[in-house]
């Protein structure tokens, strides 16, 4: 029984393709390029993308399961059309494919983001909770999952198909070579987060949720969606966290909301006030004006998927990033001086002196 993953060069791919391996499945992985790593697993690599259907009939072939998790993110509105073009058509693609194949069972990786964004922070999105495309509409990686999950649904409907949508929320823990989730928690060790900001967010180790997919293969019906996330906080008490674990001080410059809703120019003022480099896209600091927060009581209760601790996932992520990016274990990160008088007009720098001291 050959099991097959794409998107398995991934943060969540790797630690998916690693438990599977650990279960003594026979895992064949789609990706773009050879990968050194996992064929030392014993994995069967097939080189191809989901842009071609020929690349996908070789890689579905013979595979009685499908874990789809491929995927990219972009935040850049004019990028719209990379994102649909993988998300939806690519997922289109797939299932056709896997549909014609006899593929017996698909789990399927979308986000969170799909339903548990609001600007309320009392609103926590559960499994059945409607999509929310007029949050997102001017975020094409979470509209496009929005879209793509309807692809999904339609094969369920029309198919009969054995589809399971899995949403989990930002991923941490230790292994992600690119940063490609765990940026944020970088940018802090790197000093280069000295506003705190008026959202939350929800997060998970990836090495549950690879296991709360692989419980989702064993157990969960066609159609179903889970969301998949083990802590809820503000951005306020994320930061403080880490800088607890960490040893760097967490921001003490609140940002102001009308300060936010400005965009990225004033967010860019604020963060040269600390001496500091704008890192932040207009995007990111929309995104941070929202709540993340999600439900998983569901994942817990019917997939018997237990995350561990929020603290120890965050340790890890830390330990994990210094080890990999010596850069980010620097022993003077923690002393940050007060911004000096003439980096900005002294209207913003006294604001900030009145926050710092409340």
């Amino acid at each position: 029984m050959t099991t097959l993953v794409t998107g398995g060069t991934g943060f969540l791919g790797r630690h998916l393709v690693r438990q599977l391996v650990d279960r003594g499945e026979d895992v064949r992985v789609l990706a773009r390029r050879f990968d050194l790593e996992l064929a030392d697993l014993g994995v069967e690599l097939i080189e191809g993308t989901l842009d071609s259907s020929e690349d996908i009939r070789r890689a579905v072939e013979g595979a009685t399961r499908i874990y789809h998790l491929a995927g990219r993110v972009e935040r850049d509105p004019s990028r719209a059309h990379v994102m649909y073009d993988l998300h939806v058509e690519g997922t289109r693609r797939l299932i056709d494919v896997a549909r014609e194949a006899g593929v017996e069972k698909i789990v399927y990786a979308s986000t969170s983001g799909t339903v548990g964004v609001s600007r309320n922070p009392n609103f926590v999105a559960e499994d059945d909770s409607p999509t929310v495309e007029s949050v997102v509409k001017e975020w094409p990686y979470y509209l496009s999952k929005i879209y793509a999950e309807r692809v999904v649904d339609r094969f369920v409907q029309d198919y009969g198909m054995n589809i399971v949508t899995m949403r989990p929320t930002l991923l941490l823990g230790p292994g992600d070579k690119n940063e490609s989730s765990t940026g944020d928690v970088a940018r802090f060790l790197r000093g280069k987060t000295p506003a705190s900001m008026p959202g939350g967010i929800s997060f998970v180790d990836a090495r549950d949720a690879a296991t709360a997919f692989i419980l989702a293969m064993d157990k969960a019906a066609a159609g179903e969606r889970y969301l998949i996330g083990a802590c809820n906080i503000t951005l306020d008490d994320f930061f403080k966290r880490l800088s607890h674990l960490s040893g760097v001080r967490a921001p003490w410059l609140p940002v102001p909301e009308d300060a936010m809703v400005m965009g990225s120019k004033l967010w860019g003022r604020a963060m040269r006030a600390v001496g500091l480099t704008p890192s932040l896209d207009a995007a990111s600091v929309d995104m941070a004006r929202h709540f993340w927060y999600i439900d998983s009581s569901r994942a817990i209760e019917e997939l018997g998927w237990t995350p561990r601790a929020a603290n120890a996932t965050l340790k890890d992520t830390i330990t994990w990033l210094r080890a990999h990016f010596p850069e980010l274990d620097r022993s003077d990160s923690s002393h940050r001086a007060s911004p000096p008088a003439d980096a900005v007009s002294s209207d913003v720098v006294e604001y900030a002196r009145s926050l710092r001291e409340r």
